[in-house]
């Protein structure tokens, strides 16, 4: 009878690990009540199985938070190089534009002058 107990809960505690570990929804079986002192030890299995689950879980969630937060300093890091490239490259675009119409009318203005020459 106690055999048959023991495996009782350890299928229901092997249950219960393959719902909260697989599913990741929180679903917990249902235990049935066992005697006092048995069900004494289920619960501890419980509560050390569930601590398990919980502190891994917390663990991996407090890992993801930091990687996140990291990968967020990093973006706003880019975010704000590019935008300084970007000025910067509007800044040279312009200058660009300038100095290639006083070039354009530096040469319109030496060829009219050239061309008044031959005249």
């Amino acid at each position: 009878m106690a055999v048959s107990k023991s495996t009782a809960l350890a299928d229901v505690q092997r249950g219960l690990e393959d719902d909260l570990c697989g599913s990741g929804r929180g679903e917990v079986a249902t235990l049935r009540r066992a005697p006092d002192s048995e069900s004494e030890a289920a619960a501890n299995n419980l509560g050390a199985v569930l601590q398990r689950v919980a502190g891994t879980s917390l663990q991996e969630i407090d890992r993801l938070i930091g990687e996140m937060q990291s990968i967020r300093d990093l973006l706003e890091t880019e975010g704000e190089r590019v935008q300084r490239e970007i000025a910067d490259y509007a800044h040279l675009s312009q200058s660009s534009i300038q100095s290639t119409k006083i070039i354009a009318e530096s040469l319109a203005h030496w060829r009219n002058i050239a061309d008044q020459r031959r005249a």
